[in-house]
């Protein structure tokens, strides 16, 4: 039986650590003293995070899609297969060292996403890329902590709030899609995202291939 090493730890700014783990040819990457953050094996969700909102914007010329959240780098390449070559794909990610795990260890799992043309990465806090980029995109994919009720960050909790919903909003062009990823339904933001004045829709979508793991939650909310 497979063993799981220690291959790496990288501070969280802010506080926290992440720690990334390999098991046979399964890497995961877990905050220190808590659960799993995500696994190379289940990806499916966070595939569907990026071809829900980018299969309908996928036409549009020079089309332009902010990943919030690099994690393993499986949104990013879903969106890339969707979008067309002249598309841009902006990857905010706060932890440097996920950056370089994604360039070398993590890369082959997800097809090497950070060497298409397409994408641009910026090692920053995505709450201030929605800042510095008002009606700038046509997608806003978001898979921060654990969703709206996260794990490692007290100070995530702003970018799912009032005035984080606001910010995304701005940073959409006309006709723009925001989509958040949860590791559970939260009715709660569901009542907020209808209270900024989008239109809403739910979509429960399963952890692993076939229709198999944990139920997980995306919301597609338009302007």
């Amino acid at each position: 039986m497979n063993r799981m090493h220690l291959l790496d730890t990288a501070p969280i700014p802010g506080g926290g650590e992440l720690r990334l783990f390999q098991c046979g040819d399964i890497y995961t990457i877990k905050i220190a003293g808590g659960g799993d953050l995500m696994n190379s094996r289940v990806r499916e969700s966070e595939k569907a995070l990026a071809r829900l909102p980018c299969e309908r914007i996928a036409r549009r010329p020079s089309a332009r899609v902010l990943v919030g959240g690099l994690g393993m780098g499986f949104t990013l390449a879903e969106a890339l297969s969707v979008l067309q070559q002249d598309a841009e794909v902006v990857v905010a990610e706060l932890v440097p060292a996920v950056v370089e795990w994604n360039h070398h260890v993590l890369g082959e799992k997800a097809g090497h996403p950070l060497r298409d043309p397409r994408t641009r990465v910026v090692v920053d806090d995505v709450a201030q890329v929605l800042k510095a980029n008002r009606g700038g995109f046509d997608a806003i994919l978001l898979d921060v902590d654990n969703g709206p009720e996260g794990l490692t960050l007290t100070a995530n909790d702003r970018l799912y709030s009032d005035l984080g919903l606001v910010s995304a909003i701005e940073a959409l062009k006309a006709g723009g899609i925001l989509a958040v990823w949860s590791a559970a339904p939260a009715p709660f933001f569901t009542r907020r995202l209808h209270q900024s004045g989008l239109r809403v829709e739910e979509h429960i979508v399963r952890a692993r291939p076939n229709g198999k793991g944990e139920r997980h939650m995306i919301w597609l909310a338009m302007n």
